[in-house]
């Protein structure tokens, strides 16, 4: 049965982001629970299943697998005597998200030193080599970022 506060597949994929295909795919999958239907076979989405869906959006985005977050789904499905094992698995799934938090950490500095070292060379007027630009031209070619300004013209 379904209340008038459920949602359309098309109300659901605006609010999640998900298309409809990938919408129906989950369920198709497993991935979430089956859907009801009206009486003419259009899915209407209760809150539940929204929450559902925006967590599972959520756990797709830091990189649970589709098999993961299926396993989550159906151990939901079965009640309390299964907390500890989805807690398991979030903590497993958390794990994997702080390695690649430190991954991304040591990929930002070493970007973030390489701009650091540019600023300098612009800021001193030296290039790759360390000596001294002394043609103009070629200092107004260095300090220009590939954004339209006056600097380059």
């Amino acid at each position: 049965m379904t209340s008038s506060d459920d949602q359309s597949i098309a109300e659901v994929s605006a609010r999640t982001g998900l298309s409809r295909d990938t919408l129906r795919w989950y369920e198709s999958e497993g991935v979430i629970p089956t859907v009801p239907r009206t009486a003419a076979g259009v899915r209407r989405y209760d809150d539940a299943t929204i929450r559902m869906i925006e967590l599972l959006v959520r756990l797709r985005q830091t990189g649970m697998s589709v098999a993961h977050m299926r396993d989550f789904v159906t151990m939901v499905g079965q009640g309390a005597r299964t907390h500890g094992r989805r807690m398991r698995l979030l903590e497993d799934h958390r794990e994997e998200i702080e390695s690649r938090i430190r991954e991304l950490a040591d990929g930002l500095a070493a970007v973030d030193e390489k701009i650091a070292h540019y600023r300098r060379l612009i800021d001193a007027g030296l290039d790759c080599t360390e000596q001294v630009i002394e043609d103009p031209d070629e200092l107004a070619e260095q300090r220009w970022t590939g954004e339209q300004s006056t600097e380059r013209k």
